[in-house]
């Protein structure tokens, strides 16, 4: 059989000998194929190497394998809770007991899984429980791996990307981000601002939820079948599998901003944003903010250009779109520049107008219960685009219900298409033409325009024209197998 560290284990690494199993005689089984497997007149046990164990230690003549598996196998109740219960096996060779751990440890290294990670833990978002869901549910598990842990507490807003942008990156296998979105977000834009980027950015990155949105861990899990919880996001990390995710860069002029989860502007920004307001709410200042607006609703002038994926070129009205192109990098100038945007030529479509909202998803997720793009892939080289111009306030109630099942993406009120490159250009509300709008993406501010909520706080950008490219499947996350 062929690793991921492409060598090969063959039948001679095979273990079969006699243990005691709690007391009694067993024949206990290490495959070539990954399979542990023990029986005791005539009942068996068989765990896989590669997806149920975490580890092993040894207790005095034991040897104590560290398992968890899915509910899913038959499993209905136990300690662990979540999508797994904890199984232990517990068993003492009659003999070469050495033996039994070189087998044990040389086929768990050799899965490839990682071994260092640097931890971001973000005692400040959400319910500012990141630093007990780790204490007692990551950590444990981390520990039954025998992974070392950096661990960095967050202090303040992009103290992660501090720590990215300088931390010598050869030293983990991973960096792990215990927060909802916004320190991963961090992460993404540190490894991406550093001259060493192109390394930077293939180290895989992993997420627990611990904060207010959650929406790519969500969309991972979500994947697979798997609940949005810390056990199974820690899981997925130990077993090291990777995906590829693309990164939108978001410029305006010669400021940038690399996103991964969305851009929204009107009705889906003010939400998240103003509500802030509300915070002290917890997860209902959304709800009980998104009924205000759509009471008062707002509509925005405006404009947007796309370029689409191919089979949404029906959307729109032809246009043509020159896009913003930087002078020639110096070989002094560090960081990633972006992709390259030869779209000029391309057949370009535009959307006038007013608008109620303008929502760009890179996953399906936008939180643990908005599923904002339900077609949305990790790393197909697209966007999906949400349009909603003018519509009733009932309608868009109901509208607002159905985000949970990503259902309003079917009504005829809205327009749902994948786009390759996208322009904004921002308006005035149409009843208050001195009043703006805020932009927002990944869970912050990217602009804030005129009368706008705390509009004396500068932001990354202004509000004004910006356009966004996509290059896919930039950068790497830790991921549940698919």
């Amino acid at each position: 059989m062929e690793n991921n560290n492409n060598q090969v284990i063959s039948q001679k690494d095979i273990i079969t000998g006699i243990v005691f199993i709690d007391g009694d005689l067993a024949m206990c089984t290490l495959t070539a194929d990954g399979e542990l497997r023990s029986t005791e007149y005539g009942l068996r046990l068989s765990f896989s190497m590669k997806k149920d164990v975490l580890g092993f230690v040894v207790e005095g003549k034991q040897i104590r394998v560290k398992a968890v598996v899915e509910k899913d196998e038959g499993i209905c109740c136990g300690l662990f809770g979540g999508d797994f219960v904890r199984k232990d096996l517990v068993f003492e060779p009659l003999i070469d007991l050495n033996g039994w751990c070189y087998k044990l440890r040389r086929y768990l290294d050799s899965l490839g899984r990682p071994k260092r990670l640097l931890v971001f833990v973000n005692p400040f978002g959400g319910k500012k429980s990141a630093r007990e869901i780790f204490v007692k549910e990551v950590k444990p598990l981390f520990e039954d791996a025998d992974i070392q842990l950096e661990i960095q507490e967050t202090e303040y807003q992009l103290h992660a990307k501090e720590v990215v942008k300088s931390v010598d990156v050869s030293k983990y296998d991973g960096i792990v981000c215990v927060s909802g979105d916004g320190v991963l977000v961090e992460v993404v834009n540190g490894l991406l601002e550093r001259p060493d980027w192109r390394t930077a950015v293939k180290l895989p990155i992993g997420m627990v939820p611990a904060g207010t949105g959650n929406g790519m861990i969500k969309s991972l899990l979500d994947t697979v079948g798997l609940r949005c919880c810390a056990r199974s996001a820690t899981i997925s990390i130990i077993r090291g599998h990777k995906r590829s995710v693309d990164v939108a860069t978001i410029s305006q002029r010669n400021t940038k901003f690399f996103s991964v989860l969305m851009l929204a502007w009107g009705l889906i920004a003010d939400i998240d944003i103003e509500s802030e307001k509300f915070r002290w709410m917890g997860s209902a200042r959304i709800d009980f903010y998104a009924l205000q607006r759509i009471i008062c609703l707002r509509q925005y002038n405006g404009h947007i250009l796309f370029l689409p994926a191919p089979g949404f070129e029906s959307y729109g009205q032809p246009a043509s779109c020159s896009l913003y192109r930087e002078p020639p990098v110096s070989d002094k100038e560090l960081g990633y520049q972006g992709p390259e945007t030869k779209f000029e030529r391309l057949k370009w479509r535009e959307i006038k107008g007013p608008f109620v909202t303008v929502w760009l998803h890179n996953v399906p997720w936008g939180a643990e219960n908005t599923l904002a793009a339900p077609d949305a892939k990790f790393s197909d080289g697209f966007l999906d685009l949400i349009v909603l111009k003018k519509c009733p306030k009932l309608v868009l109630l109901s509208l607002m219900s159905q985000l949970s099942e990503g259902r309003h993406v079917k009504s005829s009120y809205v327009a749902y298409l994948k786009v390759k490159a996208f322009v904004l250009e921002p308006g005035a509300l149409v009843d208050e033409p001195d009043k703006e709008g805020i932009i927002d993406s990944d869970g912050e501010v990217l602009a804030r325009g005129k009368r706008t909520y705390k509009c004396d706080q500068k932001a990354l950008m202004s509000y004004d024209k910006l356009q966004i490219a996509v290059d896919q499947g930039l950068a790497t996350l830790f991921s549940p197998e698919y």
